[in-house]
């Protein structure tokens, strides 16, 4: 669903729009509410700030930024146009409500972890933060994404999840669950940037596609890519497993913007 913005102008829904002289137009792809990737497109030759930092905008002008879970919901967009012309683009999304989750049955080495793994896991992330640093120039993320797996969506994002009643940190994934051994395929075009065994994850494959968007597909059963290769949408990459932290086979499918933890469901149908 797409808006065209104008400076000063308070959005309260991506329904509003608005027109706009040539020159000064800026049009905005996604739902403004929290856990959203947006896609963008300003003019040509353009810089964008969102909320004061810097993002990183394509030659033709075509960018993304993101809130998380439960981020604020006043923002602020700013487009610089290579003539030194400055717009102000104030930002209003919406807050969400998400689903409590009670799981039991998990082993307990994964609910409260030994101590002697500790250093296994803060390597894990240690790992998986840097590549959700790469900002390449890949363009596959404006293109619509493909659902990675077939089967019943049985985790949404946001949710919050209490392991053996004891109260963990959110999810930030879309869990499918399938049998071991079903296809992974690709959701977008992309570069391998990980594909290795981690603790909680288990097999996990984080996959660049530009911008700094990765997908990370995890609790995989087997890889079928490695670092470094590039892959096609819908490529088989991966099988459906049971690895880390799961109660049974499923893909938890999670979508970042760099370090912003986003919900591959809203880019999947119109909200």
């Amino acid at each position: 669903m797409r808006v065209w913005l104008k400076a000063l102008l308070l959005i309260a829904s991506v329904q509003a729009i608005v027109s706009l002289p040539a020159a000064a137009e800026v049009m905005l792809d996604g739902k403004l509410t929290q856990g959203s990737l947006v896609r963008g497109q300003a003019p040509a030759g353009a810089k964008v700030f969102f909320n004061g930092q810097p993002v990183k905008v394509a030659k033709s002008g075509q960018f993304v930024i993101g809130i998380g879970r439960d981020a604020a919901l006043q923002h602020q967009l700013t487009i610089i146009a290579s003539d030194g012309s400055r717009q102000q683009l104030p930002l209003t999304f919406s807050r969400r409500e998400y689903d409590i989750q009670r799981i039991t049955g998990v082993a307990q080495k994964y609910v409260t972890p030994p101590a002697e793994v500790t250093e296994r896991i803060q390597n894990d992330q240690r790992k998986v933060a840097a590549v959700r640093t790469t900002l390449s120039d890949k363009m596959a993320i404006f293109a619509d994404p493909l659902l990675p797996a077939q089967g019943r969506i049985s985790g949404v994002y946001g949710s919050q999840r209490i392991f053996n009643g004891e109260p963990r940190n959110p999810h930030y994934g879309l869990d499918i669950a399938a049998p071991v051994g079903a296809p992974v395929l690709a959701p977008w075009d992309g570069e391998v940037l990980l594909a290795e065994d981690l603790y909680y994850s288990g097999l996990t494959l984080i996959i660049d596609h530009g911008m700094g968007v990765t997908s990370t597909l995890m609790h995989l059963h087997r890889l079928d890519v490695t670092v470094g290769q590039l892959i096609r949408q819908g490529e088989k990459v991966a099988e459906v497993g049971a690895t880390g932290r799961v109660t049974g086979p499923h893909l938890d499918w999670r979508i970042n913007w760099l370090q912003e933890r986003l919900d591959p469901q809203l880019l999947l149908s119109e909200p």
